[in-house]
């Protein structure tokens, strides 16, 4: 039986409320190329991993945990 292998997709974004300086610098870009209508700009990480050997129940409490 071959080994189980999941590819798994994060995205870390700042929790609303949290001061995002990296996404007002990029709204303000934007605003400034004539892109005005733009507001609120968040910016975040990608994450992929690639989690081998677990059942998909597995996986998805071991992922939880990791993004907790």
């Amino acid at each position: 039986m071959d080994s189980m292998r999941w590819r798994v997709l994060v995205y870390v974004t700042p929790k609303d409320g949290i001061l995002d300086p990296q996404g007002k610098a990029v709204e303000h870009a934007l605003s400034t190329m004539g892109f005005g209508q733009v507001k609120d700009v968040r910016v975040g990480k990608y994450i992929e991993l690639d989690l081998g050997a677990v059942e998909k129940a597995q996986a998805e409490q071991k992922i939880k945990l990791m993004c907790e």
